[in-house]
């Protein structure tokens, strides 16, 4: 259940340019799932909207939940200067998140692009949980970047197989992720993808090729986080039965969706 409250940082490393990876205790690190996010509030009251950032980890024990995000404006700016023992109020855990009892013993493949790759590192940290292994899933990064400035990689390669590509070819293979998946051969039963629609379109058409459930991640400007001002509406392939018009509210009821129930074009 989401909760508002004021957070402790416990660390702020930045990982490339523009890039920072940010742990913050609070009372709901056992309780968030792969593919939800928090809002994080920047406390100056000339800014009233909170930001959303995926949650790229979490650790029950120690009570602390991992986010990391790009700098992208005034309020992430804000964010970035924060430092261990700062306060910040966090509203969390918003969304839904993905179906990660689907992927027993199934070969998995991992897409994120981008500031989309954050959510996939705590996919494959939650399915390599203690619980998971009498019927473990075969795991697959795909990882998009724009160069060889890349962040978390190394934390991916020691979770499993990393397929690397950038958009100017200083690193992996020239061109996007399903360049790179294309590439490898790689297989998968399930694929789960955040990242920009464009790649999200792709991924959702080589799903639909090799007969792969593939879930998906929408990115999109919101602004109160919990589905009351209607401000990060996407298309759906079906209509309502409530509102019998073919819309759907992002961090309400997603961010993750099948990708069989969203218009991507």
């Amino acid at each position: 259940m989401k909760r508002k409250e004021t957070a402790c940082v416990t660390e702020q490393l930045q990982l490339a340019e523009g890039i920072y990876s940010l742990r913050l205790r609070v009372s709901f690190a056992d309780a968030v799932k792969p593919g939800q996010f928090v809002s994080l509030f920047t406390g100056d009251p000339s800014r009233l909207l909170p930001r959303p950032l995926s949650v790229c980890g979490a650790d029950p024990a120690a009570g602390e939940i991992r986010v990391v995000y790009r700098v992208a404006g005034s309020g992430t700016k804000d964010f970035s200067g924060l430092v261990k023992g700062d306060k910040v109020d966090v509203m969390g855990p918003l969304g839904n998140g993905f179906p990660l009892e689907e992927t027993a013993g199934k070969r998995v493949l991992l897409a994120g692009g981008g500031i989309g790759i954050p959510p996939m590192l705590f996919c494959v940290e939650m399915l390599a949980d203690e619980e998971r292994k009498e019927k473990p899933a075969s795991v697959t990064f795909a990882a998009g970047y724009r160069s060889a400035d890349t962040f978390l990689l190394e934390e991916m390669k020691a979770a499993a197989p990393v397929l690397i590509s950038t958009d100017d070819g200083s690193l992996g293979v020239h061109g996007t992720v399903l360049d790179a998946v294309r590439a490898s051969g790689a297989e998968a039963d399930v694929i789960f993808a955040c990242g920009p629609k464009v790649m999200l379109r792709a991924v959702k058409d080589f799903a639909r090729e090799t007969g792969a459930a593939c879930y998906v991640s929408l990115e999109e400007r919101m602004a109160c986080g919990v589905g009351v001002c209607l401000g990060c509406v996407a298309k759906t392939t079906g209509i309502d039965s409530h509102s019998h018009v073919g819309n759907t509210r992002i961090c309400a009821d997603g961010p993750v969706f099948a990708a069989e129930e969203v218009d991507l074009t």
